[in-house]
Parts: C-alpha cells; structure tokens; sequence
C-alpha cells in the first residue's frame, strides 16, 4: 500500500525542533517508520497563480515529507479565517468566538480544492489517502470530484461537539455533507462520534445503520480511534534528559522545592487562565505551601494575528504578574512563566522533574501532553498528574486526578491533593495509567485506521461497485480495538 498522510502542519524530525505535544509531535514517529509520504505546509506561501502546486520534498525516515507553498491570495482566509476563526472555536465549543467571511470560507474551499491537486501527483492504483484535522474537512470531497476512487479516510484530532454548536458555523451543512466523501472517519471519543452522527441524524436526516451513513456520496463510517504516543520510547527520552543543559538548569534553580509544570500552546481552549487562578487560591488555601512549590507554565504562542489569542496573552501575562506580585518573596517566584517552546527531549526532561503535571483544558480532543507527562515519570518516584475530565485523555486515564476546569477552588484544592500524595498511592495510579498507554500506543492508533481505513474502502466497493477489483484482501474490522458505532 502506497500511505500519503495529509495535515496543515508537518514535522521535519529534529531533535531540537520546538513542539508541544499535538498532531506533528503524534505523527512524525509513525511516519518515519511507516514508509508514508506526509503532505502539508511548507509554512511559506506564493503569490499568482499556480498551476502546478510546488512541493519540496525530503526523506523522513522510510517515508517522506512533501512540503507546499501554499497560494498566498487564500492563505489568510484559509488559515487565520475560516480554519481558527470559525471552525477551531466552534469544535471548541466557543461560538462567542466565531469571526468569518464569505471570503474566509471561499479562502478555505480554495485551499482544500489546491491540496487535492498537489495530491493528485502521489496518485498511484495501490494509494490510500489519510487527511488530518479540520482544516481539511472538504478535501475528501475535492478528490472525489477529480476521479480519485481510491480509500480516502479522515480523522478529526479536535472534539466534534453537540449539533446545535456546530450549527454556529457558517456553510456549516455544506461542509459536513462534503465530509461524506470519506470512506472512513475518525473521533477522538465515543461523545465526538455521537455528536456527529446525531448532527447527520438531526440536520441531515441521513440514514445510519451501526455507524454507517448512507448519502449521495455512498456509505461513509464513523468510528472511534483515540490517538496514542510511544510511552516506552518517551519514557527512555525522559530519563536521557534528566542530563539535558536546560533541564539540569531548572532542577538546581529549584533548590529543594516541589514542580508543577503545565505544557500549552496559548490558546483560549487550554484554561490557562483557569489555571493560573486555581495556583493562585491554592496558596491563599494553604499557606503551607508557599515557598515549597512553584508552577512553571510554558505558553507557546500561536495564531497571534487573531483578536481572540492576543487578548488572551495580554490576560495571562497580566494575571501571571499579579500573582507573583501578591505571593511572591524576593528570592521566590511562584509561577515561572515562558511564552517559547521547547523540543521534546526538552520536554520530556521537565515532565520528569516535575511532582505534579496540570493538563486542564476546558475542552480537548485528546491532549497528547497528558499522556506525555505519565509516560516521562520515574517509576519508582512517579508524579500525579491533574487533568481536566473535559479532555479526550481523561476516558482512558481514569487514575489521574480529575478537574471540571471552571471549578476554581476544586482544581486549587486537588492540585494540594497532588501534592500531599504518599508515593503508595503515586505508584498505584501511576501504574494504572501506564498500562493504558502501552495498550494504546501511537503504533496501534495508526495501524488501527489504516486497516479499517482498507477493510470499509473494500466492504463499500464490493456493494456498490461489484465490478472493480478489492486493492487489499479483507482484514479484521476490529483489529487492536477500533471501536465501531
């Protein structure tokens, strides 16, 4: 099989590459040893028209990466626009936030409509076609209206949320109909999978038999698959680093004090300011711990040219500043706090020096930070992890301290529990969380698709096209536990 990995952001395999957990860090390691091409922004774009889409293309491992420049008269639109101003906020449940034109969207249909002819150069007859995320979500249908009869699948890394929010989105019908041209998509959750079939259900009237949904586009199915990492790798990296420069910096600075770390790009759906709030009770609380804990907050930014994140900078570091100014001491700053990222053997040190891990979105499709934090623990001396139960992480690891985000007191009062935690019960729920992530690695993530990416492109050629030839023989519907609706 011929894999081509599409997304808007790629990785190029660095070491010392910046990232905080999210779709690249997920998918390099999986693309280098699948032998895939990964498709996406080379992060520069071209002004006039193209003809042909140019791509720069690299070897990534046994795969490749192929990186565009995309069209410079739509990009704005694409991106910024439609992709972060209307879709980001509404899957995020933020339709307060939602800001798009009619030029916004016909921005994002150009884009989707070039990716599909850059993609027809990796075209072959044994080529399957796997999208990433919403700003691609009528790239299915673009390929399908240029003759590609080949599996095409598509997975949402983001929540897909209650039908009536999603309504918030402008062209909103449109664009879900043309996500019916997949053969096969994917959620975070079994609430993700519901919310979109209840929506094709509602709004579309659409016929679903067991998760399937059967449009003018043929059948198309909804299913499970929550995203992994490699804790067994992640793991190693954690205790290499424990010697990285950076790392053996913090930990002499701390000089005997307890870590908490959180690990954001600053955006409004992270609850940081939530965050940084619950810190700030949690010492008013418990007085006893000023001076013994600090929290180091890394906030990379992002997305700076909307309203919405450059207010919410402009928040935070202003919350940041009072609360050190109120608990502060002259040699004791309570939160550190840094707007740059960091690689992930960086990162990967600071977990594993930290006592305490808060992942507190408000709402997320997964958060690979999470599981990132339980993965770079010492086992003999692991942390607590504090993790909002609004993230897609939280339905696999149950042992961790769960948080409602808005509930300020309650996360001050848990993050103290976390702290307070004999090493019995540290073990105990470590150990629960690390079994879930060996059982649901980032290898299985992706073989699960693939297979049930082949498997529902073969059953739906064999009933609705019985004369063409299957690419592939049939495989296990259920492999590694893909979970069907």
């Amino acid at each position: 099989m011929n894999l081509v990995v599409v997304s808007n952001r790629v990785a190029r395999g660095a070491a010392n590459e910046p990232m905080t957990g999210g779709l690249a860090a997920a998918l390099l390691p999986v693309v280098e040893k699948s032998g895939a091409i990964w498709v996406g922004s080379s992060g520069r774009v071209r002004d006039g028209a193209q003809k042909e889409p140019f791509a720069e293309i690299e070897a990534l491992g046994a795969g490749a990466l192929a990186m565009l420049d995309l069209p410079a008269a739509h990009y704005g639109g694409y991106y910024e626009g439609f992709a972060n101003s209307a879709l980001w906020p509404a899957l995020h449940s933020r339709t307060d936030l939602i800001r798009a034109s009619q030029e916004d969207y016909l921005s994002y249909r150009e884009v989707n409509a070039f990716m599909a002819r850059a993609l027809l150069r990796f075209q072959k007859p044994d080529t399957a076609f796997w999208i990433q995320d919403y700003h691609f979500l009528a790239l299915g249908s673009e390929l399908r209206d240029r003759g590609v009869t080949q599996p095409i699948g598509f997975f949402l890394h983001t929540p897909w949320p209650a039908h009536s929010t999603i309504e918030g989105v402008p062209h909103h019908r449109e664009l879900v109909e043309a996500m019916l041209a997949y053969d096969l998509i994917g959620f975070q959750t079994r609430d993700d999978c519901e919310n979109f079939l209840d929506y094709i259900s509602s709004d579309l009237a659409l016929e679903i038999d067991d998760g399937v949904i059967t449009s003018r586009h043929g059948t198309t199915r909804a299913a499970v698959f929550p995203i992994g990492i490699d804790a067994e790798k992640f793991a190693l990296q954690a205790a290499k680093a424990m010697s990285h420069p950076d790392v053996s910096r913090l930990r002499r600075s701390l000089n005997g004090e307890k870590l908490a770390i959180g690990v954001d790009r600053l955006d409004y759906s992270k609850g940081l300011v939530n965050r940084i709030k619950a810190f700030d009770q949690m010492w008013s609380l418990h007085p006893a711990l000023a001076r013994t804990v600090s929290l180091l907050q890394i906030a990379t930014p992002s997305r700076g040219a909307i309203e919405a994140y450059g207010n919410l900078q402009s928040e935070l570091a202003k919350l940041v500043s009072d609360v050190n100014g109120r608990h502060g001491e002259v040699d004791w700053t309570p939160i550190r706090y840094l707007n740059k990222g960091f690689s992930q053997t960086v990162l990967s040190g600071l977990y594993r020096t930290a006592q305490v891990g808060v992942v507190t979105p408000l709402h997320d499709g997964m958060n690979l930070v999470a599981k990132e934090y339980v993965a770079a623990q010492n086992p003999a001396d692991p942390g607590v992890l504090v993790l909002s139960k609004f993230a897609g992480a939280a339905n696999e690891l149950d042992t961790a301290l769960l948080v409602n985000p808005h509930d300020i007191d309650g996360m001050a009062r848990t993050i103290a529990t976390a702290l307070y935690m004999p090493l019995t019960e540290r073990r105990m729920r470590w150990e629960a969380m690390m079994a879930k992530l060996s059982a649901g690695s980032i290898q299985r993530w992706f073989a699960d698709f693939v297979d049930a990416l082949q498997e529902t492109h073969a059953d739906k050629t064999a009933t609705e096209m019985p004369e063409r030839p299957t690419l592939w023989p049939l495989r296990s519907a259920n492999r590694g536990g893909a979970r069907y609706h």
